[in-house]
């Protein structure tokens, strides 16, 4: 059975020590970020902090939803301890199935209901993430719904929005993206005001599903009813009419002002470095709704691993693999190392024909543009084993014919080694590191047998060793 909210995801993850409620009080002022910034590098649990400095017991913060592979797990209904491969494998037969969401009245997100004057966005503990930020910002794990006007596409993104005074926020939504697209083309171009929505803290999937790297068109609610095995349930708004998660803790609802702009930023951002601040239209609030007692969830991106990594490296890698196999390439996996700060695709391919390589990175940059970096690896490389990845670039990718550097490309600007000039032009480079052994090379000459336990030793030898481990009771 799916799990419908952030309280039944944390009350579950609470039963195997993936979340954490904290007690003592927590300063919003920073504080709450650095132990949610804390927990991130150190692989550590989800944090719930119940009493936040100047706000009433019923405001509460949790930090660093998804920010294990263990509490994706949890969040799909899998058991916590379920092998990367595993996970991999259903939540990629998942995504290739859309399940359409339900309407509801009498939702939970809307048990409190504030408009008019009585807007104030600072009675929401709302967090100062990280030291250098521009300013306070209520999204960084949360669904911002926004619709297509001339179509039935209803697109959710997980763009950083920050706070500017009680009734305004800025929302970071560049023109590569499809919120910046659709408020440009369909909006300010005719000066219209655009409506939208902020999901804050709706269950854990359907945060997810914000992030994924789906093809304009396509609806983010959908992908999450497909995750979920059943239907999301929605709720309309009380002052425009978009649906939004009804079982989300917080909605903010506003509209986008086309002839303002006000700055936004800088922001820690998901690279591990810190990004300048940008110019985006104003977000004018026209209503705050939340649940008794709401929980505002946050994450801390920085140097991996945080929510961003995680959530990127599952959305991403079940779409790669979707593309591929719909080219007839002969894939069969590919991983985007959480570690790398969503800067690097690996793609495990059977290499079928000379120049594979080139075309698998061909497709994956057309897929998701502004990726910089694609490895491809033979079949026998475990992709989640960094131990294995690695080794295969440092033996088998030729410095000289395994490199391939593509100049210019398009670039996402908030890669850290871009240039001022890059960033403004979204004009850089990308790299394929071609980590198979070429196809014209005699199989029992020029390819060196690998030395490791599973293809070393026989099976019988295999199995004594394993049980010999076991009851020396090693790790």
């Amino acid at each position: 059975m799916a799990i419908k909210d952030n309280r039944q995801f944390i009350k579950k993850a609470e039963t195997t020590g993936d979340v954490v409620r904290v007690k003592e009080e927590v300063d919003w002022d920073g504080e709450a970020g650095a132990l949610t910034r804390l927990t991130c590098e150190k692989r550590g649990p989800a944090l719930l902090f119940e009493k936040i400095k100047d706000y009433p017991e019923d405001r509460r913060l949790m930090g660093a939803p998804l920010a294990t592979f263990r509490r994706v797990a949890i969040a799909l209904g899998l058991k916590p301890d379920i092998s990367m491969p595993d996970m991999f494998q259903e939540y990629e037969k998942r995504s290739q199935r859309r399940i359409k969401p339900t309407q509801i009245k009498n939702a939970p997100c809307q048990e409190e209901v504030i408009k008019g004057k009585d807007i104030d966005i600072f009675k929401l503990p709302v967090p100062y993430i990280h030291e250098g930020d521009g300013g306070r910002y209520i999204g960084s794990w949360h669904a911002v719904v926004v619709r297509d006007p001339d179509s039935d596409w209803v697109n959710w993104g997980m763009y950083r929005t920050m706070v500017h005074n009680r009734k305004n926020i800025g929302c970071y939504w560049h023109i590569g993206t499809d919120a910046g697209k659709i408020l440009t083309t369909k909006f300010i171009q005719k000066g219209k005001i655009m409506p939208v929505a902020i999901a804050i803290g709706a269950d854990p999937i359907s945060c997810l599903s914000a992030s994924a790297p789906l093809k304009a068109g396509e609806n983010e609610v959908d992908y999450a009813g497909g995750l979920h095995q059943e239907p999301v349930e929605l709720v309309k708004c009380v002052t425009n009419d978009l649906l939004v998660p009804a079982h989300s803790e917080i909605i903010l609802e506003g509209e986008i002002i086309p002839n303002i702009k006000i700055q936004e930023g800088p922001f820690g951002e998901y690279t591990g470095y810190r990004t300048p601040g940008y110019y985006p239209r104003i977000c004018r609030l026209t209503a705050i709704t939340h649940r008794k007692n709401p929980i505002l969830t946050f994450t801390n991106m920085g140097m991996p691993v945080d929510d961003s990594g995680i959530c990127w490296s599952m959305t991403t890698s079940a779409e790669i693999t979707r593309h591929l196999k719909e080219y007839g390439l002969p894939v069969t996996g590919v991983f985007s190392p959480p570690e790398t700060g969503n800067m690097l695709i690996i793609v495990r391919i059977r290499t079928l024909y000379g120049n594979i390589a080139h075309v698998v990175k061909n497709i994956v940059t057309a897929i998701e543009p502004g990726m910089p970096k694609v490895m491809v690896v033979d079949d026998d490389v475990d992709i989640y084993n960094l131990n294995e990845v690695w080794h295969a670039f440092a033996a088998k990718c030729h410095p000289g014919r395994g490199i391939r550097i593509q100049e210019p490309d398009i670039v996402n600007p908030l890669i850290p080694f871009l240039s001022t000039e890059e960033r403004n032009h979204v004009r850089g480079a990308s790299m394929l590191m071609d980590c198979t052994w070429p196809t014209d090379w005699p199989k029992n000459t020029d390819v060196p047998p690998r030395i490791s336990f599973r293809e070393t030793y026989t099976k019988n030898i295999q199995d004594s060793a394993l049980k010999k481990w076991k009851r020396l009771k090693l790790k």
